[in-house]
């Protein structure tokens, strides 16, 4: 039976009976954790490689599919592997990218990161929230230098824990937070910024709770 966890459905009690058929190669196993991992693959994968997210998501499954046979975890664990390969092909996207002659390769340049009178909560939910995916990854992509990105994409598309982030990052858990709380003050401002004139900037409900929940991110 599926689960529920942080707001997306989970293979749950299912679990060990999909890894085994799919260790053994059964098409319809495998549909399961496609299911189950691709989508938010994606949606991390186009925030960083726009043009070719389809493309990287793909090896990551051509790197993934082997390990299937001997992979033994829990499925949090197969996660946080997929996400690990899906960031260093993001990385070596980037390395051969900036190899080619000719070819400026910048990181997005960040908004100041004052405070954004809490509203961070209600930015992780928008950026979870798959009807308000598309907005929501592309201000991440216009605003976050390539560091707070990845933390923001790690921790709430695909659901990975702040230790877990840091271990694919590289980095100590604890700036790992630090990062995720500037990056959410960082697109909360964006957001409550008002529209200059012929712009379009996502909108987003204010709840009146906001101030006291984003106190906990």
């Amino acid at each position: 039976m599926a689960a529920e966890r942080a707001g997306r459905t989970t293979i749950g009690d299912d679990w060990d009976s999909v890894l085994a058929a799919a260790g053994a190669g059964a098409e319809w196993a495998i549909a399961v954790l496609y299911r189950e991992l691709n989508p938010p693959l994606v949606r991390y994968l186009r925030t960083r490689v726009p043009r070719d997210a389809e493309d990287l998501a793909s090896e990551v499954w051509m790197a993934l599919a082997p390990a299937l046979a001997g992979f033994t975890g829990t499925e949090q664990e197969l996660r946080r592997l997929a996400f690990t390969i899906a960031h260093r092909r993001v990385a070596d996207y980037w390395r051969r990218r900036a190899r080619r002659v000719g070819e400026e390769v910048t990181a997005p340049d960040a908004l100041p990161e004052s405070p954004a009178h809490g509203r961070a909560r209600d930015v992780a939910d928008l950026v979870a929230d798959a009807d308000s995916a598309e907005a929501a990854l592309a201000l991440v992509r216009a605003r976050l230098p390539a560091a707070q990105a990845d933390v923001v994409l790690l921790r709430v598309v695909a659901g990975l824990d702040a230790d877990e982030v840091a271990e694919i990052l590289g980095k100590r858990a604890g700036t790992v937070r630090v990062l995720q709380h500037r990056a959410l003050k960082t697109l909360a401002q964006a957001l409550a910024a008002e529209p200059a004139a012929g712009d379009v900037v996502p909108v987003m409900p204010v709840s009146p709770t906001i101030a006291s929940r984003a106190s906990a991110v």
